[in-house]
């Protein structure tokens, strides 16, 4: 049996989706990081052999949250915070000014560097997905199988999620096609160039993968990088909480399995972001808010720190260009208009630039929730849950029970409850819970999409150059298509069966 011989037409699958590959050539074997395994004797494909070589897999995915950081997080964050009225882009450049003035084309390098890596950890996870079941070694326990298999499917189901929200229709890839051969090539070469599914397709899988994950998914323990039950049922409630297959009640039952999971709000929001006495080191790992999150320590390669600011630890390091997502005006008066001192300064810190591409070089403004090298970067925690509860009690016209929730919030950073006035109006309600969300998950990734799901991205960045005189000029307006980014131009080159999005 040869060891590590990587079928060069299975390779291709993952390729045509997100890298420029070619199969006009002979399909023979080729290394890829994506695709592990072997052929026996008869030449049938063994995906995995045993239990350590799922288990590599199952760590290379986990890993991603770590080291792959460039698409899920430091994009992430462009698109949902730049795009939206939280920041500019932060410097200058065809890469990254086209999120802050909606001049977005399929061309963008971030958009197809972004659609490239996420049907790539897709196509990572499939594989544990598809063949876990299938390695003959009986010291491989069913109960390990069936939670590996589970956290893959809550991985996957987060990718979609992120995909369904940014490009609404791309190709769902749940099985690793055949190997090519010259026998079955008519057969099997039309599954390396999938059809497009629609997004409410997309958002019908990510709940079937979630539904089936959750039987079999950790419990919450005190380990928060872990995919569990939590995160499955926090996924649940944001898929259901999106306009293709919106119903409130879903999402209030979701959040309710997650709050009643014994999470709690960390008493000092300053711990959640912050560094500890010494400065050495954040404050807090594994909180008691924090539902998912990626640690960092020394060493440990956590250079998304640079993008954004400077790394307190680390303080000339990396200083000598600009960042990404520098806080807008508007953003900083919503704070300052509120009083929202704690939460302010936990969010926006102010250091002197070499640059001064928005503000004034000695006074310039950064996102401050990842400060260092050694921060770790939350994905889901309770307050944004809580928060997610209130949105879908606001529309179901449940205005107490949504304003209690807000208020909780509230509190915690020393703020007033809100008034009966927005207590005993929904319009009022549901704009303020949007309100708490944008100042309590400033820089967070959520901006946009908040926006998108209550229909008010056309009214807020319409509007936006009025209200913010740092803002660059909008290259077109705002419409119902800017909701979806653009399906990139190499993957439609490669792929006849995909369509671009309205708009592009």
């Amino acid at each position: 049996m040869k060891l590590n011989i990587l079928n060069r037409g299975l390779w291709c699958l993952t390729a045509v989706l997100f890298f420029s590959c070619s199969l006009d050539r002979d399909p023979i074997s080729e290394y890829s990081e994506v695709i592990l395994g072997s052929s026996d004797e008869e030449g049938e494909r063994i995906r995995f052999e045993d239990r350590s070589d799922v288990l590599a897999q199952y760590e290379s995915m986990y890993n991603l949250f770590r080291d792959r950081q460039e698409h899920w997080y430091v994009d992430y964050l462009l698109i949902n915070e730049a795009r939206a009225d939280n920041a500019y882009a932060g410097t200058t450049g065809a890469e990254v000014e086209p999120f802050e003035t909606n001049a977005l084309n399929a061309g963008n390098s971030v958009v197809t560097r972004d659609w490239n890596r996420y049907m790539e950890d897709i196509a990572r996870a499939t594989l544990i997905i598809e063949n876990i079941d299938d390695v003959p070694d009986p010291s491989f326990a069913e109960s390990e199988r069936q939670e590996w298999k589970a956290e893959a499917k809550i991985f996957r189901a987060m990718i979609m999620l992120d995909m369904a929200r940014l490009w609404g229709n791309f190709p769902i890839i749940t099985e690793v096609p055949e190997d090519i051969t010259s026998d079955n090539i008519l057969e099997v070469w039309p599954a390396y160039f999938p059809s497009q599914n629609s997004q409410i397709e997309a958002y019908e899988r990510i709940v079937e993968d979630l539904l089936a994950a959750l039987p079999y998914a950790p419990d919450t323990g005190s380990d928060k990088t872990v995919l569990t039950k939590a995160v499955a049922n926090s996924l649940l409630a944001k898929a259901y909480a999106e306009k293709p297959i919106q119903d409130y009640s879903k999402v209030i039952e979701y959040c309710n399995a997650v709050i009643n999971d014994g999470f709690e709000l960390v008493d000092d929001y300053s711990l959640l972001f912050g560094m500890n006495s010494e400065g050495t080191d954040i404050a807090m790992r594994n909180s008691s808010e924090s539902i998912f999150e990626t640690h960092f320590y020394t060493g440990s390669g956590n250079w998304a720190s640079w993008m954004f600011g400077r790394d307190v630890l680390n303080w000339d390091s990396m200083f000598d260009w600009a960042k990404w997502v520098t806080p807008s005006r508007d953003l900083i008066s919503e704070f300052l208009n509120e009083g929202d001192d704690i939460r302010y300064n936990e969010s926006i810190v102010y250091y002197e630039a070499g640059w001064s591409i928005y503000y004034p070089s000695d006074n310039y403004p950064f996102m401050y929730k990842l400060r260092s090298a050694n921060s770790s970067i939350i994905r889901l925690r309770l307050a944004d849950i809580l928060l997610l509860k209130a949105e879908a009690l606001a529309w179901t016209g449940d205005l107490d029970g949504a304003a209690d929730i807000v208020d909780k919030i509230r509190a915690r950073v020393n703020l007033d409850p809100l008034s009966s006035s927005q207590r005993n109006s929904q319009n009022e309600m549901v704009d303020a819970v949007l309100h708490e969300r944008r100042l309590e998950l400033a820089f967070e990734g959520h901006r946009l999409f908040d926006l998108i799901r209550n229909n008010r991205l056309q009214e807020v960045m319409n509007t936006i150059n009025h209200r913010d005189e740092g803002r660059l000029p909008q290259a077109r307006t705002f419409d119902e298509n800017s909701e979806l980014l653009p399906i990139p131009q190499t993957v439609l080159d490669e792929n006849s069966n995909l369509e671009q999005n309205p708009g592009y």
